[in-house]
């Protein structure tokens, strides 16, 4: 294929990765779904036909606060137009910014997994998952964006640790405790 040939296939890969990876997955701000998509791999396939994007070696992929980092990434649409994304690494992880605070969402698993039909993403071994310095680690760590509400499971022979900072006392807490 020359370079023209593919330059419809490069459309439709990067309009699939700005929905997949700048969704709630990441908590990302919502400025960072205008800007710019940068990918670097060291190969990329990609199949317009049947929906599937695929970025091998050395992957990182930056939009806006948004960085995700890992030796492969595919990405496929179903009929419907509902995307999945796959992250494999060792480790694969991500970095973003939450929308309306100075706080970051970090996360790390050897397989990431996105589905943007149901909103969640699933970490899979030797996962965990940071939110400023609150942080779940387990053999399996899900979220679901649009509950909010996180599960982690440990490998057969582990457990799962989870770390909570104690939350400031507002000013009407503290009055009421005096």
């Amino acid at each position: 294929m020359n370079a023209s040939s593919n330059f419809s296939c490069w459309g439709g890969a990067i309009a699939v990765l700005a929905i997949v990876f700048t969704s709630p997955l990441v908590l990302a701000e919502k400025a960072d779904r205008e800007k710019p998509i940068n990918i670097e791999a060291d190969k990329v396939s990609l199949d317009d036909n049947q929906k599937v994007s695929v970025f091998e070696g050395n992957v990182v992929l930056t939009q806006g606060t948004t960085k995700i980092v890992a030796n492969k990434i595919t990405v496929r649409q179903d009929k419907q137009g509902n995307q999945t994304a796959t992250a494999l690494g060792k480790p694969a992880t991500f970095r973003s910014k939450r929308e309306g605070v100075e706080e970051y969402v970090d996360g790390s698993a050897e397989r990431i997994e996105y589905d943007g039909r149901t909103d969640k993403v699933e970490l899979f071994t030797n996962a965990w998952l940071k939110r400023n310095k609150d942080e779940v680690r387990g053999n399996y760590v899900s979220y679901e964006g649009s509950t909010e509400f996180y599960q982690a499971l440990a490998a057969p022979s582990g457990r799962v640790t989870v770390t909570m900072q104690p939350k400031p006392k507002t000013q009407s807490t503290t009055a009421k405790d005096q």
